[in-house]
């Protein structure tokens, strides 16, 4: 099995070295009751590591299939995708969902924490999976935890948790396999605005200690705390800028 130098010498020689995701003309396609609808109609992307960008457009431009086909969670119909060095686009089920599990950490709108389970159980979650021992998985959650300030609501159950409080646990969860990326979803849209500032702020302290984070949304404001935008329309990547991010 290659290691991730050997994999990332195999992209194509116009590629930036310290790429982590690498679209070329990635296009989605649906078919609808016999007619068939372009999703995403040729997508050039790259995005290097340690990038916070912003994936913006209005709805039906692309951007949550664009997402689910960064997050190995549905295939191209065409084009080719890489991922940290895998060339995801031509790889199967079975394999695609492992490069999901080792390469991406989920961020959701809706937390999708199991309301029974412990924040430091939910956090588990990955690891156990990932058939880790229970005493490094304790330890790794615990970390991931204390990462996002809830060392002391380890023991706490969803419901004894405030709205932020369970997006960090969220947060925590989607970290503690140490991912090649961060992809979160609408990750305030359940959240007051002071709430949702609060998360942001963690955002980007992530970033500062080097995450790379692809964060989908349709707020402006949520936007601005990334380095980067680009905004979709019709299928199609409309503009791709640098930001200075929040001062």
């Amino acid at each position: 099995m290659l290691n991730t130098k050997e994999r990332m010498a195999m992209l194509p020689s116009d590629v930036p070295r310290d790429a982590v995701i690498v679209t070329r003309n990635l296009q989605r396609e649906y078919d609808m009751g016999g007619e068939i609808v372009r999703a995403l109609g040729g997508v050039d992307l790259t995005i290097r590591k340690n990038e916070f960008v912003a994936v913006m457009g209005p709805s039906g431009s692309g951007k949550s299939t664009l997402m689910n086909l960064i997050g190995c969670l549905d295939s191209p119909t065409a084009g080719e995708y890489w991922l940290n060095g895998h060339r995801v686009s031509e790889l199967g089920d079975d394999e695609l969902a492992r490069i999901r599990n080792k390469e991406i950490g989920f961020v959701f709108q809706t937390f999708n924490l199991l309301p029974r389970a412990t924040s430091l159980h939910n956090v588990e979650l990955p690891l156990v999976y990932a058939g880790m021992g229970a005493r490094e998985r304790r330890e790794q959650a615990s970390d991931a935890l204390a990462r996002v300030g809830l060392k002391d609501r380890m023991n706490h159950r969803p419901n004894e948790l405030s709205g932020g409080q369970r997006q960090r646990v969220a947060i925590a969860r989607a970290l503690v396999n140490q991912p090649s990326i961060l992809l979160a979803d609408e990750p305030t849209g359940n959240l007051d605005s002071a709430t949702g500032e609060e998360i942001m702020a963690l955002f980007e302290a992530l970033h500062v200690n080097g995450q790379t984070i692809v964060l989908v949304t349709h707020e402006h404001d949520i936007a601005e705390h990334a380095r980067r935008q680009v905004h979709l329309k019709d299928g199609k990547v409309e503009r791709d800028f640098e930001t200075t991010g929040r001062p």
